[in-house]
């Protein structure tokens, strides 16, 4: 039987800076090439001398793969094709190459406006490497050259993720990326054909985590902010995934229809006011309830959540941001 070669150069026994070699039929695909959050020297990339130690990647990849927009599984993009080197195909869906570069951007800004780093992308780099850049469509098999083909299919988890069937000749390898098996408040659940691939690489961070019932921990945590509010108290909560925010956000909308309440809830600007145009855009990804009830109106579009200013501080009352 033909080898099949994988070699992660990032998350293996890691979380953070996904990035996976795989040799297939001839073929070399990167999967993801993610950025490590707990490094600022040269481990925040994956090691990319491994693939070449001089001149570009292009002669060494057939293709990039990226399966969906969190900085764990794209940060290192534009540092690879930019700075390191390499014009082949990228290949992501299209919500994923809505949101990733303002992701992108928001990482740029805090490493060298305000952390001041040199020898880091730019925002041209960024822009230059979603050139680049092929959309996906779920369910569509496209022929990166004539011997190798991919899949992308639903995985949950955030807008646009995507788990990916890769088939050379008669091989074939699944990637799944990170997704979700049990639908949320705004995706659906991960979803893939009936197929037999010779290898599997999954996702696997909280594979052996066994956690309270969502139900419960949305109950108490919903319990802990009425509390607050009735004392007239304010609360802040922070989030810091894209995705998470979003399903925060229905979360205490729903509940502040439900109850009657009146206390203001804030979200801070920037990133999930970017990002909440796109989930409006992209409403078709969603899943079956919220696109049901975008006949009558757009679930992202919140009545009682509204944007936060830094003056609202000091308001007197409750509120929560």
């Amino acid at each position: 039987m033909p080898e099949i070669k994988v070699t992660p150069l990032g998350a293996g026994q890691d979380v953070g800076r996904s990035c996976i070699l795989v040799s297939i039929g001839g073929k070399n695909i990167m999967l993801d090439c993610g950025m490590h959050m707990g490094y600022n020297d040269d481990r925040r990339f994956p090691d990319f001398s491994y693939i070449t130690q001089n001149g570009r990647l292009t002669e060494f990849l057939d293709c990039v793969i990226i399966s969906h927009f969190h900085l764990d599984h794209c940060g290192a993009l534009p540092f690879m094709s930019e700075m390191v080197g390499y014009d082949g195909p990228i290949y992501m869906t299209h919500p994923t190459k809505a949101i990733c570069p303002i992701l992108l951007e928001d990482f740029r800004k805090i490493t060298v406006d305000k952390k001041g780093e040199t020898n880091f992308f730019t925002s041209q780099m960024i822009k230059d490497c979603m050139k680049k850049v092929v959309p996906l469509n779920l369910h569509q098999t496209v022929q990166v050259d004539d011997e190798l083909e991919i899949k992308a299919y639903y995985a949950g988890h955030v807008l646009g993720a995507a788990m990916v069937h890769i088939k050379v000749g008669l091989e074939s390898v699944v990637y799944t990326g990170d997704y979700n098996m049990t639908p949320d408040r705004h995706l659906g659940a991960a979803w893939i054909d009936k197929c037999r691939p010779d290898v599997l690489i999954s996702e696997s961070t909280y594979a052996t985590t066994i956690r309270d019932s969502k139900r419960c921990r949305e109950r108490d945590f919903l319990k802990k902010v009425h509390e607050s509010i009735e004392r007239g108290g304010k609360v802040l909560i922070p989030v810091f995934a894209l995705g998470r925010a979003q399903e925060l956000c229905i979360l205490l909308e729903t509940f502040w229809e439900r109850m009657n309440l009146k206390a203001p809830i804030y979200f801070s600007t920037g990133l999930t006011e970017k990002a909440n145009h796109y989930y409006k855009l992209f409403i078709t990804w969603t899943n079956q309830k919220i696109r049901k009830t975008f006949v009558q109106r757009n679930m992202f579009e919140f009545k009682h959540i509204k944007p936060f200013d830094r003056s609202y501080a000091d308001n007197p009352g409750p509120m929560v941001s």
